[in-house]
């Protein structure tokens, strides 16, 4: 069975507190989601702002082969301002418990019935798509629940939307309250999850087993409060796990999505969160390690390639031989088995002191036992400072490259960009992309040592590296002159 996928990111992911998408934000997340194989894209609410209905109009005339829709209220205002956006459809929200009936809308459910008919009435009449979404449907009773999408399908309504507004189900409720409502509905269900208690993608799964043949997510799984049905997680677990049941999703493009909206939006992607998390591929228990070279298949459900990722074996004290050995083939260093368990224990010695081992230390490390001198073919020499609440921030530098002594400048929005900028300026540093910049202050107060680790990017070549100074500027330019050297000698 083919399942559809409404995107939400741009209207209910952007709920996320915090969050505000530009006009051009939206569109670029609009059509990577287009590009993808996303079905129905919900641009926006179009009764939010001016520059709301700018951003989904634009994405509207876009032709995306995806069904662009905006949210709506049951009220002519809020669809007159859908149809200005040129939308396909709206996904037409109706609240249909007690609760929010009486002390929300005060109200009775005769008149709710009726608000919901004559929405649908009025968008039918305009050419408008509609997915008549049932707010709070997880607390609402069950038959008159059915009783209002029978009502809204007989005005015309296309699809129908279970929402679980507070993320109230679980897997089995979910399972038998879509199996209920699949028994009298004759149009495509989707489900609406959100992840109150965690549950929002093992509720979806589970109204896909119970008869939905859509649901609603969002990128990365955010929104408000505790987020939405993860995007990712959802469709590769349909993907992966479902029998018989498949998406039009381009699962190998996930993690360039992924990591576009977090961009975006500014929220952070937790270490460990699947499919997208940095770590949901990387490997440091040495029986983990040894098993994965063996056969990936042993430690890993699917292969990192599936989703775009690639594996990384990470370097700490409870990696293994086999792992770093791996590790250090992979930095074109060749060792012995003497010198791979000294380099071992160095590494697990200086884990064992709280210290985050990167692939500089790795290779100091290696150097050591190897007893190997690199000579530094960038060194700085002078750096300069000149900031302040008034002036943009400059830096000027003196830098010592294959022996030729060059003196440069930079501005930027801070001391530290500035001062990056300027050293960017040298030939040696033209095609480095830095991809990570982390910044801890090692002990307390103002005086407190700063320690940068930074990644930087060369091609296809990607190492870390650090700088711990007092001085946030020096630790940053010294973390990353020591990244670039290390990407030259490789």
């Amino acid at each position: 069975m083919n399942i559809k996928v409404f995107d939400t990111t741009l209207r209910d992911g952007e709920q996320t507190p915090g969050v505000s998408l530009t006009q051009q934000e939206k569109l670029r997340i609009a059509t990577k989601l287009d590009e993808i194989g996303i079905d129905y894209i919900e641009a926006g609410s179009a009764i939010t702002s001016k520059g709301e209905r700018k951003s989904i109009k634009g994405i509207a005339q876009q032709g995306f082969n995806a069904e662009i829709l905006s949210f709506s209220r049951p009220l002519s205002v809020d669809i007159d301002y859908c149809l200005e956006c040129d939308v396909d459809g709206v996904n037409l929200v109706v609240p249909t418990s007690d609760l929010h009936i009486s002390d929300k809308l005060k109200i009775t459910r005769d008149e709710l019935i009726q608000l919901s008919n004559n929405a649908v009435d009025y968008c039918k009449d305009h050419g408008l798509i509609v997915e008549l979404s049932a707010e709070d449907a997880s607390r609402s009773d069950t038959d008159f629940l059915k009783s209002v999408y029978l009502s809204a399908i007989n005005h015309g309504a296309d699809r129908i939307c279970v929402c679980d507004t507070v993320g109230i189900l679980t897997p089995d409720s979910s399972f038998e309250l879509f199996d209920k409502l699949n028994e009298d509905i004759n149009v495509p269900i989707a489900a609406h999850c959100h992840n109150d208690f965690g549950l929002a993608v093992a509720n979806t799964l589970s109204a896909l087993k119970g008869g939905a043949t859509e649901f609603h997510s969002t990128i990365n799984g955010i929104g408000e409060r505790a987020g939405n049905t993860s995007f990712e997680e959802c469709v590769v677990s349909i993907d992966r796990l479902l029998t018989n049941f498949s998406t039009n999703v381009n699962i190998h493009e996930i993690y360039d999505i992924s990591k576009l909206v977090a961009r975006s939006t500014g929220v952070y992607i937790q270490p460990n969160k699947a499919i997208v998390g940095e770590n949901a591929f990387a490997h440091e228990s040495g029986i983990h390690s040894d098993g994965i070279i063996k056969n990936s298949a042993t430690y890993e459900p699917m292969t990192p390639e599936l989703v775009g990722r690639k594996r990384k074996f990470v370097i700490g004290k409870h990696m293994g031989t086999h792992g770093l050995e791996n590790r250090l083939k992979e930095i074109g260093l060749s060792v012995n088995k003497t010198q791979l368990q000294q380099i071992c224990n160095d590494i697990k010695e200086l884990a064992d002191k709280g210290k985050t081992v990167t692939d500089v230390d790795l290779h100091v490390i290696a150097d050591n036992v190897l007893e190997i001198n690199h000579e530094d073919r960038i060194k700085l020499d002078e750096l300069t400072i000149v900031s302040g609440n008034k002036i943009m921030p400059t830096a000027s530098v003196k830098i010592t490259f294959d022996d030729e002594e060059i003196l440069n400048a930079g501005v930027g929005l801070g001391p530290v960009d500035a001062a990056i900028n300027a050293v960017k300026t040298v030939d040696a540093f033209s095609d480095v992309e830095l991809i990570e910049y982390h910044v801890d202050a090692i002990t307390g107060g103002t005086d407190a040592f700063i320690d940068v680790i930074i990644k930087l990017q060369k091609g296809d070549k990607v190492v870390s590296a650090r700088g711990t100074e007092p001085d946030i500027i020096n630790a940053s330019v010294k973390a990353y002159i020591s990244g670039v050297n290390r990407l030259l000698r490789d």
